[in-house]
């Protein structure tokens, strides 16, 4: 199980060390969504600030593998 573990980060750490603004910019689209719902108080993810809860945290999460990688 530790192995499968290890490849599985291998493999993301291969395909994000290019790409290292793709999680930040998906952060912001996320962020961007929730203000779209926000204007249609209607639905649950406009209540809760879902979406902008996760795109904070894949923001931070993004800059912290970028600073890494």
């Amino acid at each position: 199980m530790l192995q499968s573990i290890n490849r599985f980060l291998d493999k993301i750490s291969e395909f994000l060390a290019p790409r290292k603004g793709l999680l930040p910019i998906i952060a912001i689209c996320l962020i961007s969504i929730n203000f779209i719902f926000r204007l249609f108080p209607t639905n649950w993810f406009s209540t809760t600030d879902f979406l902008l809860h996760l795109g904070i945290i894949l923001a931070i999460f993004g800059f912290m593998i970028a600073w890494a990688l």
